[in-house]
């Protein structure tokens, strides 16, 4: 692997913090430069240097990043944080002609998986989508989940019982789209495609407990056909790097697709436990121009996380 510097945005999110350990898993010699809003941003304390920037929407955004590429020598930005890619993706050839590649997917591809409906549309032609609409006066059948239409995490994610939770929702909240219930069990699918969109490989993980969205006890679990299908979703959206996809399974065990995060996922470190390190395999493709790409062996086994504490003086 090439000796060059990486910038990890988010770095006060479980994906930023995952991709900055999981380079130090590796055999990975360069400088890591992490970035973040927050001054207090774990990230920030497992970084070789960190700065303060502000959010992608924010008019100085891109003038401190460019300054921060240039001070750092970064060659590669890997963004994590599913509000960053946004702002890397729109300043892509900007980025690129300052000399770092961001490792994102295109902006059309980005908003196609930030809105759920659309996701469906999309999507659901040819692959396994839960069922998702829109207008709440049209549904008769219970029970249904509903979510923001827009959004990451479990944030305002509610079971939808009866007709009064149905009212209940639709006055409270804007914005929300409606999925069929899927009470069986969850998987997150980690998926690597090469820098030409082209997916190598998908890495299914059972979700067996989650706290705020992100999995804290999990499972992975090979199985070809999980996997063949997600690299085809993968393809067929045109992801650039990596992505996770969420599925769940219907009352009688069918599989269905609930979203996808162009992006690596505050998961991701269980893959890279596994035996498949994604950000140190996106680091090779880079020094290798996409060729000779290794395909590791991965191993099934159970992880479980844990609070750590990091003491500033």
């Amino acid at each position: 692997m090439d000796t060059f510097n990486v910038l990890i945005p988010g770095a006060g999110g479980p994906a930023g913090i995952n991709t900055i350990k999981s380079l130090r898993l590796s055999l990975f010699k360069g400088n890591i430069v992490s970035t973040d809003s927050n001054s207090l941003s774990a990230g920030f304390f497992l970084s070789d240097f960190s700065y303060v920037i502000p959010p992608y929407d924010d008019k100085f955004f891109i003038k401190k990043l460019l300054k921060i590429i240039k001070e750092q020598n970064i060659k590669v930005l890997m963004p994590s944080s599913g509000f960053d890619i946004y702002g890397y993706s729109i300043n892509y050839d900007l980025i690129l002609k300052n000399g770092a590649l961001p490792i994102v997917s295109r902006r059309k591809v980005l908003e196609i998986c930030r809105d759920k409906l659309l996701s469906y549309k999309f999507l659901s032609n040819k692959f396994p989508f839960a069922f998702t609409f829109e207008y709440h006066k049209k549904i008769d059948t219970f029970p249904l989940i509903a979510k923001p239409r827009f959004g990451k995490g479990s944030d305002n994610i509610i079971k939808v019982e009866n007709k009064f939770d149905l009212n209940y929702v639709s006055r409270k909240f804007k914005n929300m789209i409606f999925q069929e219930y899927l009470p069986g069990t969850e998987y997150t699918v980690d998926v690597l495609s090469d820098l030409n969109e082209k997916p190598i490989m998908a890495i299914p993980r059972i979700r067996i407990d989650t706290k705020a969205g992100i999995s804290v006890k999990g499972k992975i679990k090979r199985d070809l056909m999980i996997e063949n299908l997600c690299k085809k979703i993968a393809e067929t959206l045109g992801i650039k790097g990596p992505c996770c996809i969420q599925l769940k399974e219907s009352e009688n065990g069918e599989l269905k697709i609930i979203e996808i995060n162009p992006r690596l996922g505050g998961g991701t470190i269980f893959t890279t436990l596994a035996g498949a390190n994604f950000p140190a395999m996106l680091l090779e493709m880079i020094s290798d121009n996409n060729n000779n790409i290794i395909i590791p062996k991965v191993s099934e086994i159970t992880i479980l996380r844990y609070f750590e504490e990091i003491v500033i003086e």
